[in-house]
């Protein structure tokens, strides 16, 4: 999810998990609800830290990004480590320890967003570094950050009640069900072009793409083959398309075709050149490019450049190709003329920052 989304759903959270406050007797020093609501507001931004490995590298960036930080294992120390420097923060008025549990709820709801995008995460960090994710929402998603919205505006109206954080959260378990019962329609839609096409060794993934929750890209992987469709779930085959006039968004929105229309197409990790293939998995294989073959999931081929200087193959992930728009983190391996070694090389334009 977004920075922003993330921040607010923890927000959310605190608001719907809010101690009361104590009877007059208590000794018991509780902390006051809007201190609840922003520790746990700043600790539900605090897994998105890693991004300060962009300093250092962008494909450094790529591989520990929703890493360590975003660890169910490594969740009570992040949240002791805000906690404690939350009660520094307001010199000790209040203990770690009345910090902790907010803190807790903003780094779980982080994660719990950022677990059904189809980035992955690294939940048993430091343990391992496989990547867990249940790709359901598109990393923004207008109508996740609308329900929290307006659960914390009901919130603020009425003060006194926990009742409308509570509804906005299960307003928000009833969208990402919502949201699973398209990643299943997606999932059919790829089972019944394999049994049409015949084909065997397969692997589906459905990803959930922009602009709206019937938008998915579906991937069925052939060994080093794709046939990859965008799909629009929600427009049926003999809807009419309308007419986009030119504006971006909706030719971008238009790209995603409805189910009953054959928009399969195959793309090939290596290509199609036959006169290239040896030096095209030379380069792939290449001890250089290991950290973008550790990033991509769906790699493909997006081109092979030979001048005078030398020769490269340039690489995509198809997680981030959308209609309209160059892919994202395209990378080539690069060998100059007269030289034995590979070197990686990213590929920059008006999409690319580092």
């Amino acid at each position: 999810m977004d920075p922003l989304t993330h921040a607010l759903s923890g927000a959310l959270l605190a608001r719907a998990a809010a101690r009361p406050a104590p009877c007059p007797r208590s000794q018991q020093a509780v902390l006051p609800l809007r201190l609840q609501i922003m520790a746990s507001l700043v600790a539900a931004a605090f897994p998105d830290i890693d991004l300060i490995l962009r300093w250092i590298n962008t494909l450094t960036y790529l591989n520990w990004h929703q890493g360590p930080t975003h660890s169910v294992i490594l969740l009570p120390f992040w949240a002791w480590l805000l906690a404690w420097l939350f009660s520094r923060l307001v010199r000790k008025h209040y203990t770690w320890q009345s910090f902790y549990l907010p803190a807790c709820l903003g780094i779980a709801i982080h994660i719990a967003g950022d677990l059904i995008t189809s980035y992955g995460l690294m939940l048993l960090a430091p343990f391992s570094t496989a990547r867990y994710s249940v790709p359901l929402a598109f990393v923004i998603d207008p109508w996740f950050t609308l329900i929290i919205l307006i659960g914390l505006a009901a919130s603020w109206r009425y003060r006194r009640w926990r009742l409308p954080a509570i509804l906005a959260l299960v307003g928000l378990c009833g969208y990402v069900f919502f949201l699973w019962t398209l990643q299943q329609q997606a999932t059919a839609l790829a089972q019944n072009y394999i049994h049409s096409k015949n084909l065997h060794s397969v692997q589906i993934s459905v990803l959930p793409q922009p602009l709206s929750p019937f938008h998915w890209k579906l991937i069925i992987r052939q060994h080093d083959r794709y046939h990859v469709a965008d799909m629009n779930l929600r427009q049926s085959r003999n809807e009419l398309r309308r007419e986009t006039d030119g504006w971006w968004l909706p030719n971008m929105a238009a790209a995603y075709h409805p189910s009953g229309e054959n928009n399969w197409r195959i793309r090939t990790q290596f290509g199609t050149d036959s006169a290239d293939a040896a030096l095209i998995e030379e380069a792939w294989f290449s001890p250089a490019f290991a950290p973008f073959r550790s990033f991509a999931q769906f790699p493909v081929l997006d081109r092979m450049d030979h001048s005078q200087h030398g020769h490269c193959a340039w690489f995509y992930d198809l997680r981030f190709e959308f209609p309209l728009l160059p892919p994202s983190f395209r990378y080539g391996a690069c060998r100059k003329t007269g030289a034995s070694d590979w070197e990686i090389v990213r590929e920059r334009g008006v999409f690319y920052i580092d």
